[in-house]
């Protein structure tokens, strides 16, 4: 059986590709099963420092396989609160609380909860083409996997509102403007830069992106206060590294630093 998820492992990096084209790279109970056992795996390899996540054909996303969910032919409604706690909701957080930075590549739709995985990753970068809904209201439901959390801290509430109620499509340059996602290229150049900013994410201070991930996370709900004590304290571990040395040694004789992620 084809794999539902790509690995390519480089020197210090990884790509994982969804792999359903023919679905649009939908998610089933296998899909999911393989992406956060494949994640999980790089995470705890020390070469991986950082991942590059993707989809194959002509789409990134497009959620949930609504035909392993349909309530017409099942034989009991399905349990959809238990699908969340079970595997969308663990493959986000690991996301969100990986010590590695995450750049997500989105070549085409990204749809539903395949939109909302796109959001959980630091760095989003998309091709023109690539378009983002919250499909959830077309169905009658809500939008899941972050998505009310992260729409309403990336855009505000009027905007996650309108995207949460209507299910409309927004294109990336509108994405871009509202401040959902952080570059677009054209479709021909979309992985290419895509391997060039994780391969210098890779080649960084991996140690302090892990930090800097968890400071941005915090600050969505800390009090000002908290988060100078958490920047105090995550700064201190971060002064301790060999990577803070080699940094401030190359400033010093200015050069490129050769940082190692610890």
């Amino acid at each position: 059986m084809e794999n539902l998820v790509l690995v390519d492992r480089n020197e210090n990096w990884a790509k994982v590709t969804l792999n359903r084209p023919e679905r649009l790279n939908s998610f089933t109970d296998d899909m999911h099963s393989e992406l956060i056992d494949t994640l999980k795996s790089l995470i705890l390899n020390e070469n991986n420092r950082a991942i590059l996540l993707t989809g194959s054909g002509r789409g990134f996303c497009a959620g949930q396989d609504l035909s392993k969910r349909d309530p017409l032919s099942m034989s009991k409604k399905p349990n959809l609160s238990e699908t969340l706690k079970d595997q969308f909701n663990p493959l986000v957080s690991f996301i969100k609380d990986a010590q590695v930075p995450i750049v997500c590549a989105v070549n085409g739709v990204a749809a539903g909860a395949g939109a909302n995985l796109a959001f959980a990753c630091d760095i989003i970068l998309a091709s023109k083409d690539a378009t983002f809904i919250q499909s959830f209201s077309r169905v009658g439901l809500i939008p899941d996997a972050g998505g009310t959390w992260s729409l309403t801290k990336s855009v505000g509430k009027a905007r996650a509102m309108g995207l949460a109620l209507t299910g409309d499509p927004i294109n990336a340059k509108l994405a871009l403007e509202w401040g959902l996602i952080w570059a677009v290229y054209p479709q021909t150049d979309l992985l290419k830069e895509a391997v060039k900013m994780v391969k210098r994410l890779a080649s960084g201070p991996t140690f302090a992106y892990g930090k800097t991930k968890l400071a941005i996370n915090e600050a969505e709900s800390n009090l000002f206060r908290k988060q100078l004590e958490l920047e105090a304290r995550l700064q201190g571990e971060c002064g301790l590294t060999d990577d803070y040395a080699e940094g401030v040694r190359a400033f010093l004789e200015k050069r490129p630093a050769n940082f190692e992620g610890k």
